[in-house]
């Protein structure tokens, strides 16, 4: 089970990330589907609350909100013991708009297929937030593509990249999380078919890195080396991991070379164009224009 610092920290995540998905998703569909498994009770009820504040967007459109819970695993242990999770959220529901829908259904996170199915989310936008003990299944992501439509922020113990691909997932980014109080808080992972999205989870992870005082680093990187997301980061790794692609793949555009980062390194957009303009400087590489912005369509070559 994540430590409460861990569950502070993804549920901070969690909101960021739905504070960017949910308008999205609700200008280009009429309908939008959320589901919240195997997380705890405040994530759920942060959810709720997240939509609650885009009423206005809401209305006109159908959104879904499902709530995977065991009730016993979210019981309140505090002041308010006993009360279960229908009755914290019941006073959120009383708010929301009549176009949003919760289903709280019992069960663990991998249960998920099930309630996607039963919620009608096919071919609507669903974004899907799982909070795993153990191992990925096929048939959990699978769901959680829904198709072409879905979006997932996954907590689990290890690296799950390969799992996430092979579902259908072209765009994975993930990241191993230190936490001061917390030194194995697990693996961060989202998947998704979009740019911008990959782009707003890497400014969510490290907004929020910075509020909790995460490093952050490649699960699959046997020296464990991590990243301070407090103070500025080391962009040296970032540097060598461009020119390696470079040396790979030949000359590149902007826009891809960012893609590449997001999906293979700790490290947001806005550091590769730091990172790129540092070796530019440098004249260890070469741009299609001789000053300006670097644009996401220019090319990006070697110069040696």
């Amino acid at each position: 089970m994540p430590t409460d610092r861990t569950t502070e920290f993804l549920r901070e995540l969690l909101v960021r990330q739905l504070t960017t998905w949910l308008p999205a998703a609700l200008h280009r569909s009429r309908r939008a589907t959320i589901a919240v498994a195997g997380a705890d009770a405040g994530s759920a009820e942060a959810a709720l609350r997240l939509v609650a504040t885009h009423g206005d967007q809401v209305r006109g459109r159908q959104v879904t909100v499902l709530v995977l819970a065991d009730p016993d695993a979210n019981a309140d242990p505090g002041p308010n013991a006993g009360t279960d999770l229908p009755a914290r959220l019941g006073p959120i529901e009383a708010e929301l708009p009549a176009e949003v829908t919760v289903h709280l259904l019992p069960g663990d996170a991998y249960r998920l297929p099930v309630a996607v199915k039963a919620a009608g989310a096919a071919g609507a936008p669903l974004f899907s937030f799982v909070d795993l003990p153990g191992a990925v299944t096929p048939k959990l992501l699978t769901a959680a593509t829904n198709g072409r439509t879905g979006e997932l922020l996954l907590h689990i113990s290890e690296s799950a990249r390969a799992a996430l691909v092979s579902a259908g997932f072209p765009l994975v980014a993930e990241v191993a999380t230190v936490l001061p109080e917390s030194p194995a808080a697990g693996v961060v992972a989202f998947g998704s078919r979009s740019d911008r999205s990959l782009e707003a989870v890497r400014d969510a992870l490290w907004a929020v890195g910075a509020e909790f005082a995460v490093r952050y680093g490649d699960p699959l990187d046997p020296t464990g080396t991590t990243v301070d997301v407090v103070n500025d980061p080391d962009m040296e790794p970032l540097a060598h991991e461009l020119l390696a692609e470079l040396r790979a793949g030949g000359s590149r555009p902007v826009t891809e070379l960012r893609r590449h980062a997001l999906t293979a390194t700790v490290y947001r957009a806005a550091h590769v164009n730091q990172a790129l303009a540092d070796l530019l400087d440098a004249g260890v590489l070469r741009r299609d224009r001789e000053s300006g912005r670097l644009a996401g369509d220019e090319t990006i070559t070697l110069a040696r």
